[in-house]
């Protein structure tokens, strides 16, 4: 089985937020592990998604690409993503 790395990648969500349900969801059925930032329970990652990536907005996955930081939003963009990159 070859290992997946996901070193690269962190989730920004809270755990009642429908879309990031569904994103989690898809990161289980994938059988991936992702660093899980909760923006509720945690006000740096909150702050540090509004700085970083512009706005509050979540789910948002943080891609690191080399000296390059991406941050993607809408739930449907991160699974089709995560999808293609693991699936």
């Amino acid at each position: 089985m070859t290992q997946k790395n996901t070193s690269d990648l962190s989730l920004y969500q809270y755990n009642f937020c429908p879309f990031c349900m569904t994103t989690r969801s898809a990161i289980k059925k994938l059988g991936i592990e992702i660093e899980i930032r909760d923006t509720m329970k945690n006000p740096h990652h909150r702050q540090t998604l509004f700085t970083e990536g512009g706005m509050t907005q979540v789910p948002c996955l943080r891609i690191e690409k080399g000296n390059d930081v991406e941050w993607m939003y809408e739930s449907s963009d991160i699974v089709a993503y995560l999808k293609k990159r693991f699936g």
